[in-house]
């Protein structure tokens, strides 16, 4: 079985799209299930969700990073992912991860948005860009060593049994949290693959430039032993 899970933090207005969209194309990679963690909703996005979805309810915002986190202890599937709720990388994509963790028998398989053979439908804004490229080579790369192009892409996927190491260690809860979780599955001793995607960017994304100096601090108090779980 294949567990997606899909934190969303008032998504009325774009998860209907993702999640029937999903519920659609996962049925050629066999048994799966949709876990949506709603994280301190406001909105219909509950509601909209359970007709897709086993819908998780949190009355208070838990992160990006604890959305993921609570979808873990409830997936049970052999595999098991997350995906963003707006629909950027669509099921065809999301379905490529798969299929390279079956052929290649790697750990943790995740989209990559960096490399040439990536095909960007709509492109984030420059300045957007230029952070995101700042943020990998700083912390991805010269702080964790984590030899990867994109860390920050959402759709990646995990054999259960990397999860199962990982999730009690982990410490991030907020956007951060993909730059802990691959260091984690790195030092656990999980082969790493990225994959070429196609992926448009939704201008209407939650991350705000006002996050990245938390994250930053977050991320170097986490490498070095002193970040406390929350």
């Amino acid at each position: 079985m294949i567990s997606v899970i899909v934190p969303a933090y008032n998504e009325e207005d774009r998860i209907e799209k993702t999640l029937a969209d999903y519920s659609e194309g996962l049925k050629s990679a066999g048994d799966f299930e949709i876990i949506v963690v709603c994280d301190g909703c406001k909105d219909r996005t509950p509601e909209i969700a359970a007709k897709y979805a086993k819908v998780l309810t949190f009355p208070n915002r838990l992160g990006k990073g604890g959305g993921v986190l609570e979808g873990f202890k409830v997936a049970r599937g052999d595999i098991v992912g997350f995906t963003d709720a707006d629909n950027s990388l669509k099921v065809d994509q999301f379905l490529k991860l798969i299929e390279e963790m079956k052929k290649t028998g790697a750990g943790c398989v995740i989209a990559d948005r960096k490399s040439k053979e990536a095909i960007i439908v709509e492109s984030q804004y420059l300045i957007r860009r230029l952070a995101s490229e700042s943020f990998n080579t700083l912390f991805p790369r010269l702080l964790f060593g984590l030899k990867i192009k994109d860390s920050q892409c959402g759709g990646k996927i995990f054999k259960r049994e990397y999860v199962e190491k990982v999730a009690p260690l982990m410490v991030c809860s907020g956007f951060e949290f993909d730059v802990e979780l691959l260091w984690r599955m790195k030092n656990a001793g999980c082969v790493i693959r990225e994959v070429p995607v196609v992926w448009k960017d939704d201008k209407g994304s939650k991350f705000s430039f006002k996050y990245i100096p938390a994250m930053g601090v977050n991320l170097i108090k986490t490498r070095f032993g002193i970040m406390k779980k929350k």
